[in-house]
């Protein structure tokens, strides 16, 4: 059984993030919308892991240039695959690929695999 995160471990501070509304509540266009907003008004504290192995996340799915990194959080609702990560420590910006919700099913972690965004 894999080590149940601890208080200690949390020391990354990340931000989740979603696309920007470009509509109204009527329907209509948002001139200038925000390409990315928040989703917490507030950071959140993580503990980042670097995968070893390429099988332990999506192995068929993942390109060979990704770098492939777990966050672990305290349990959260409402991340879903279409958000991204911004590590605040080093300021980089990964995509949500997967969300593990309350994996021990008792509500203490969620855990986000997330690729990294590169430009190549």
């Amino acid at each position: 059984m894999a080590k149940r995160l601890q208080a200690n471990d949390l020391n990354r501070k990340i931000a989740i993030q979603k696309k920007g509304r470009t509509e109204d509540d009527a329907g209509y266009p948002i001139p200038n919308p925000k390409e990315w907003e928040d989703v917490f008004p507030f950071d959140i504290w993580a503990n980042r892991e670097p995968l070893q192995r390429g099988r332990e996340f999506f192995a068929a799915d993942a390109a060979q240039s990704e770098i492939t990194v777990r966050y672990k959080i305290r349990y959260r609702e409402g991340i879903k695959s279409d958000m991204r990560l911004v590590d605040k420590r080093d300021n980089r910006i990964y995509e949500i690929k997967t969300v593990l919700d309350d994996v021990y099913d008792d509500r203490t972690e969620t855990h986000l695999m997330v690729a990294e965004v590169s430009n190549g």
